[in-house]
């Protein structure tokens, strides 16, 4: 029997894509650290909530007011979901991660002078927000992606006195988690409050009750609806104008004069997405139904197969700490002598396996994993303000889902050992606008050429 087996499934699981052989295979996606495809009770509460669909906070009709509870309801999953019942802290609705830590960069009352302290290793929505309101400290990776809490604390106690720190609880890249519990702990000695970069996180560990703030997206936990969340005191939400400024978020308006409602409403002006809420609610409750315990089990077993396998495979390197570490069920490679776009597009047009390639949206750290020098660096830049993209450094991720076994990884696992031991059994053609391959002869539903829109932008 599979040890990893949930006994979960995805919608979508099974669908037959087309190879260059002429032959259809069934879709493998390893590509879940980007985004999930919907669990099925996700999909069905959705399906189910439509017909009564309507605006929220707004009207008096039934449909209405079945809506906002919904909508509500949410609200109070994510709170839960995020440990912070019994607390006055607030849930705000959003699209996404990213779109949270804008939120609060501008809500945080940061002035040029103060300093946010960060890390290397952070996706680059949780690097470009602060980069508009402060100055950023960076928490240096040694060489194996990791850092210690000893360097965190260091750059804490250096001077001038940070204004908060902004640290990712799981790394997209490594799959690698930050020592959380020590670093939130030393910041609140010190006053600091901490903001967590959930994204990666969420589907795969519980959210750290003590940091001050956390977010989150619905579209990597399995709630592709375009919904996330802000969680954090409601305090820090209740004086000074909202990010995002309209319909919803006032008491009164004049032309002279805007009474601001209270939190969270105040955060979440014009029409709110509810369906991506009530879909994001009904994805944490299948996750508090699968427990814990179950999915981190799921998870280090495959990743213990995932990087046991890929590290057996010469002219393979896993970018990275080991095995030896607490790592999610992800994994990102280079192939000596091999582009990592052609090694992920021979995946998919010869195995139907998806999996990610390029720089994940975290340049620093990834630039760092590959060693990459100033020079390098320079050459790269060149490249990019040409919009030449043939070039360009990345590697290759494969991230596994709930639905994902044992099986599905000894698939993958073999496909790369084809594709690294044997020629393409068709000519791949590079793209040098979006820095892909094409397989000749093979017309996938990818963009056309002279397209901009490369599969692995950064």
């Amino acid at each position: 029997m599979d040890p990893a087996a949930l006994d979960v499934e995805l919608v979508g699981d099974g669908l037959e894509v087309p190879c260059v052989d002429g032959t259809a295979r069934p879709y493998l996606s390893l590509d879940a650290a980007a985004s999930t495809s919907a669990l099925p009770a996700v999909a069905q509460r959705v399906t189910e909530f439509l017909p009564w669909y309507s605006s929220v906070h707004r009207g008096a009709g039934y449909k209405s007011q079945l809506s906002t509870a919904a909508y509500e309801d949410a609200r109070e999953a994510i709170l839960r979901f995020a440990g912070r019942e019994g607390r006055d802290d607030v849930a705000i609705i959003c699209r996404n991660t990213t779109e949270a830590i804008n939120h609060l960069a501008y809500r945080i009352d940061l002035e040029p002078g103060d300093v946010v302290v960060t890390t290397v290793v952070e996706h680059h929505a949780n690097l470009l927000p602060w980069r508009r309101f402060a100055a950023l400290r960076f928490v240096e990776c040694g060489a194996d992606g990791t850092f210690s809490a000893d360097a965190v604390r260091h750059a804490l106690d250096t001077q001038p006195r940070p204004k908060l720190l902004a640290v990712t609880g799981a790394s997209n890249i490594t799959g690698w988690l930050p020592p959380l519990a020590d670093i939130i702990r030393d910041a609140h000695e010190r006053d600091i409050p901490v903001l967590v970069d959930a994204a990666q996180l969420a589907p795969h560990r519980p959210l750290p009750a003590d940091a001050d703030f956390v977010a989150f997206s619905g579209h990597k936990m399995y709630a592709p609806f375009g919904a996330g969340a802000l969680v954090g005191p409601r305090s820090r939400f209740t004086h000074g104008d909202p990010f995002l400024a309209g319909g919803g978020a006032v008491d009164l308006v004049d032309l002279d004069e805007v009474v601001w409602t209270s939190p969270p409403d105040r955060e979440e002006a014009g029409s709110p997405n509810v369906v991506g809420a009530v879909a994001l609610a009904a994805a944490i409750g299948e996750l508090e139904r699968i427990d814990w315990p179950a999915i981190e089990a799921h998870d280090r077993a495959l990743s213990r197969r995932l990087h046991a396998g890929l590290r057996a495979i010469p002219g393979v390197r896993v970018l990275g700490p080991g095995p030896e570490h607490d790592l999610l069920p992800l994994a990102t490679f280079v192939v000596d002598g091999l582009s990592h776009a052609l090694v992920a597009a021979r995946l998919s047009a010869e195995f139907a396996i998806g999996v990610r390639h390029g720089c994940f949206c975290a340049h620093p750290y990834l630039i760092r994993l590959l060693g990459l020098g100033h020079d390098d660096l320079e050459r790269f830049r060149a490249a990019a303000r040409h919009h030449d993209r043939r070039s360009l450094p990345g590697a290759v991720r494969a991230s596994a889902s709930l639905s994902t076994s044992v099986a599905d990884l000894d698939r993958f696992l073999t496909a790369v050992r084809t594709v690294v031991t044997t020629d393409p059994p068709v000519p791949y053609h590079l793209d040098p606008v979006t820095g892909d391959y094409r397989p000749e002869g093979h017309d996938g539903p990818g963009p056309t050429s002279g397209s901009s829109a490369a599969c692995a932008p950064g």
